[in-house]
């Protein structure tokens, strides 16, 4: 990625625009997301996607397409299970403390 050193300014609500430069180096646009993470004293901005995706979830994700693309069919969940994925999903919060004992 090229060097670029833009500046932009701050407005009373704490917003700022990304510069166009900015935006076109990162690939993003209206609607993206983007990341802020301070290391050091320094704010790295990256997209959202790029940044936060879970190699596990992506592996998984790449089995099951090659198993579909493949014609294997995956049986269904257990419906307890899947009556818990669907009660609790959006409620997760990856960064609470797991209680008890967990068995990998």
């Amino acid at each position: 990625m090229p060097e670029i050193h833009e500046v932009a300014t701050l407005t009373s609500k704490g917003q700022i625009t990304l510069p166009k430069s900015i935006r076109q180096a990162l690939g993003v646009d209206t609607g993206s997301k983007v990341a802020f993470d301070l290391r050091g004293g320094e704010v790295v901005v990256t997209r959202a996607e790029a940044e936060h995706e879970d190699p596990a979830i992506g592996a998984f994700l790449g089995l099951l397409e090659a198993d579909i693309r493949a014609g294997r069919h995956v049986r269904s969940l257990p419906e307890d299970l899947a009556q818990a994925i669907l009660a609790n999903a959006g409620h997760v919060n990856l960064d609470e403390d797991i209680d008890g004992e967990v068995t990998i």
